[in-house]
C-alpha cells in the first residue's frame, strides 16, 4: 500500500501525511535501556511506557518498526522535541538526508540501502533519528535493518557504548547506516563487471537495460550519500550541546568514510558512461559487419546480374546464343569473376 504524494497538495505546513510505501500491517516498538552496569531489552510496549522510561536514570533507546503509524510517530517525536514540520519530513520517506538542530533535541534523516535477495534490485529505505540528552529515538520503515552490530556492542559491559552518553549511540546508528554502503557498492561493481564482459562478448538489449539500471541505482546512491555529507559535516563543525567532544573525532572519521564512498560512487557514474559509449561502439561494430557481408554478397553478384541479364536478352541476333560452348564458357566466366573478386577482396584484407 502507497500514500500518494499528491493527497499533500493544498494542505497547511505541519499537516502530518504518510508519504511511501507501508511495509507493516502494525507498528512495533523497542526499547534498550542501559547503564556501564546492566542492561534491558523490552518488546511491544506503548509508546507512553517508552517515554517514561526515557525520564529515568540511564541511556534508552527507542527503537520504532512502522513509520506508517502518525499517531504513534507523532506520540514519540513530540516527546522528544520535535516540532510538526520536522515530524513532516520525518514521515516523507521521499525526504532527502537532513539534520535539524532543536536545542534541546536533534533529528538526522537518512537513508538505508541494501539488495533484495536476488542481488539484483536496489531498496531504499528511511531512518529517523532524533536525540536527546539521555535517549535516542530511531524511526524505521521495516524490520530487518543494519543496526545488529550496534545491540551486539552494547551487551558488553566494558564496551565503549556502555561507557559513553546517547550522542555516541546515535553516532554508533549513523556509523551502521554508512557501513552498510560499502557492501551496496561492492555488489554494484560486480554488476559493472559483469556488464563489462558481457560487452565484450555479445551484447544484447538485455545488456542495455542493465546498463540502464545500473546508472539508476547509482544515481540513488548518489542521492543518499551527497546529503549526508553535508549532514556529518554540519555534526562535526557545528557541533551541538547534545554532541560530546569526544564525539568529534568518530563524526570526523565518518566523514572520511562518506568522501570514500562519495569517490567511488563518481568512478562508478563515470565508469557506467563508458559503458554506454561500449555499448553504441559494440553495436555499430556489429552493424558494420554485418555491412561488410552483405556489400561483399552485391559486389560478387553484380558482375554476375550483368552477365545472366545481357543474355536473358530477346534479341535474334547474338552469335553466342548458337554456339555449342557458349553455355560453358559463360559459366568459366562468372566463376572466374567470383574468384578474382574474392582473392581482391582477401587482398585487401576485407574479407
Amino acid at each position: 500500500m502507497t500514500d500518494n504524494p499528491r493527497q499533500r497538495v493544498g494542505l497547511s505546513p505541519g499537516t502530518l501525511l504518510h508519504i511511501g510505501e507501508r511495509r507493516l500491517d502494525s507498528a512495533r516498538l523497542e526499547l534498550i535501556s542501559y547503564t556501564p552496569e546492566q542492561l534491558e531489552r523490552r518488546d511491544d510496549l506503548p509508546a507512553d511506557t517508552c517515554l517514561e522510561s526515557c525520564r529515568s536514570p540511564g541511556i534508552h533507546w527507542v527503537n520504532l518498526l512502522g513509520i506508517h503509524d502518525i499517531a504513534l510517530t507523532e506520540q514519540l517525536g513530540t516527546g522528544f522535541g520535535l516540532n510538526s514540520l520536522a515530524l513532516e519530513d520525518l514521515l516523507n520517506t521521499d525526504h532527502r538526508p537532513k539534520v535539524e538542530n532543536f536545542g534541546d533535541s536533534l533529528l538526522v534523516i537518512l537513508k538505508i540501502l541494501s539488495f533484495d535477495e536476488t542481488g539484483d534490485r536496489l531498496a531504499s529505505e528511511q531512518v529517523s533519528i532524533a536525540l536527546t540528552e539521555t535517549a535516542v529515538l530511531s524511526i524505521q520503515e521495516q524490520p530487518g535493518d543494519v543496526f545488529d552490530g550496534v545491540r551486539e556492542r552494547l551487551r558488553s559491559p566494558r564496551g565503549r557504548h556502555r561507557q559513553r552518553g546517547a550522542d555516541y549511540l546515535a553516532y554508533s546508528l549513523i556509523d551502521s547506516v554508512v557501513d552498510s554502503y560499502f557492501p551496496v557498492l561492492e555488489r554494484l561493481g560486480e554488476i559493472l563487471t559483469d556488464i563489462e564482459e558481457e560487452l565484450a562478448d555479445r551484447p544484447q538489449r538485455a545488456t542495455l537495460q542493465r546498463i540502464h539500471t545500473l546508472k539508476r541505482d547509482l544515481m540513488v546512491v548518489r542521492k543518499a550519500v551527497w546529503p549526508l555529507r553535508e549532514v556529518v559535516s554540519g555534526l562535526e563543525r557545528e557541533g551541538s550541546e547534545l554532541i560530546d567532544e569526544r564525539t568529534i573525532p568518530f563524526l570526523r572519521d565518518l566523514y572520511e568514510h562518506l568522501i570514500q564512498i562519495i569517490d567511488t560512487v563518481e568512478i562508478l557514474r563515470d565508469s557506467v558512461a563508458g559503458l554506454l559509449d561500449l555499448y553504441l561502439s559494440s553495436v555499430s561494430q556489429r552493424t558494420n559487419e554485418v555491412m561488410k557481408v552483405l556489400t561483399v554478397v552485391a559486389t560478387i553478384f553484380i558482375p554476375l546480374t550483368f552477365l545472366v541479364g545481357v543474355y536473358g536478352m530477346n534479341f535474334d541476333y547474338m552469335p553466342e546464343l548458337r554456339w555449342q560452348w557458349g553455355y560453358p564458357v559463360l559459366w568459366l566466366v562468372m566463376i572466374a569473376c567470383v574468384a578474382g573478386m574474392l582473392i581482391a577482396f582477401w587482398k585487401k584484407k576485407w574479407l
